[in-house]
C-alpha cells in the first residue's frame, strides 16, 4: 500500500512536464497502478493492487472547463512537456482547451485526456531516460 507522503515526495521532485517519465516510474514502485486528475480542482484519485485507492483533496479553486479544442490542447501539451511551462499553468490550459479530466495508467504507460467522457488524446509516456 502506499500513502499521500509517498506521492507527494515524488509529486515534489517534478518541475515541469519534461520529469514526468521520471514520476510515473516513482508511482510504480509504490504500487500505483493508475490515478486520475479532475483538472476543475486538481484532486487526483489514486488505485493500487486489490482495489487499493487514496485520494488528495482539491489543489485549488475550480476551474472552468471550456469547450473541448484538441488542437490548442496538443500545442499546450507540447510546451509543457518541453518544460516551458509549470504543473499549474498546464492545469489552467487544460481547462482553457476542455480537457476535464486525464488518466495515467502507470502499466500501460499511457495517458489517456478526456473531454466529459471524450478523449481528446491518448498518449504513451516515455520510459525514463537513464
Amino acid at each position: 500500500m502506499f500513502t499521500l507522503t509517498q506521492i507527494e515526495a515524488a509529486h515534489n521532485k517534478v518541475k515541469s512536464g519534461a520529469d514526468f517519465p521520471s514520476y510515473i516510474e516513482e508511482l510504480r514502485k509504490i504500487g500505483i497502478k493508475r490515478y486520475t486528475v479532475f483538472v476543475l480542482d486538481g484532486h487526483t484519485e489514486y488505485t493500487g493492487e486489490a482495489g487499493f485507492s487514496l485520494g488528495g483533496g482539491a489543489l485549488y479553486s475550480p476551474l472552468i472547463i471550456a469547450d473541448a479544442n484538441p488542437s490548442l490542447f496538443q500545442e499546450r501539451l507540447k510546451k509543457h512537456q518541453a518544460g516551458e511551462t509549470s504543473y499549474p499553468t498546464f492545469w489552467q490550459d487544460a481547462a482553457k482547451s476542455g480537457v476535464e479530466k486525464w488518466v495515467v495508467d502507470t502499466e500501460a504507460l499511457t495517458c489517456t485526456y478526456f473531454h466529459h467522457d471524450t478523449i481528446v488524446l491518448v498518449e504513451h509516456i516515455p520510459q525514463k531516460k537513464s
